[in-house]
């Protein structure tokens, strides 16, 4: 196995922890984070830090793999694979703790699993359906979204600014344009199959 797949191997790894983290009842111990009015548990502080170094794995496992020629059929498997296990288990946790409303993990989870069927339909076709633009911004979009709510809007917070929600919403929103984008650009796909 190489080292792209190992990384993004280990992303996979890093979500049973991260949930823990994230979803096991941690009050009796540490003491959560006080500034002010802003509280943080420590535990949903170290989520949020497993979080943020999974997401960032994706990254650098596709530079790796293509900057080094060591792009495989696994990690063509493993790498969106690994990017929607993430995404789907923060975002039910989230749900879960009342941090996110369920339509907008919905919304998100169900557009994955659209545009992974149309990638599944592309290669049966021997086509790829690369990665867009808007693609690319939903990603970073949802990234930057899930961070603020597993840090409880910080540092927003001090400010009263509802960020968190505000991008969460916007999440959804380009997740919707851009599972819409995929699908137009990709439509003789579709039509292939109709006939």
């Amino acid at each position: 196995m190489n080292l792209p797949n190992r990384i993004t191997l280990a992303r996979i790894c890093l979500i049973p922890i991260m949930m823990f983290f994230l979803l096991v009842d941690f009050s009796f111990y540490p003491e959560p984070i006080h500034w002010g009015s802003f509280q943080l548990s420590v535990n949903h502080l170290v989520a949020a830090v497993i979080f943020l170094l999974a997401a960032s794995t994706d990254g650098i496992d596709g530079y790796i793999a293509r900057k080094y020629n060591m792009v495989t059929n696994l990690g063509k498997l493993l790498d969106p694979l690994a990017d929607k296990l993430l995404v789907s288990a923060v975002l039910i946790s989230l749900v879960e703790l009342g941090r996110c409303d369920s339509w907008i993990a919905i919304v998100i989870i169900s557009r994955e699993f659209a545009v992974t069927g149309l990638r599944q339909i592309a290669l049966l076709e021997g086509k790829v359906v690369a990665a867009s633009k808007w693609g690319k911004i939903k990603t970073v979009v949802q990234i930057v979204a899930i961070s603020l709510l597993l840090l409880n809007n910080f540092p927003f917070q001090f400010v009263s600014i509802p960020v968190d929600d505000i991008a969460i919403w916007a999440a959804a929103l380009i997740t919707i344009y851009s599972g819409i984008d995929y699908f137009v650009k990709n439509k003789d796909l579709l039509q292939l199959h109709n006939a």
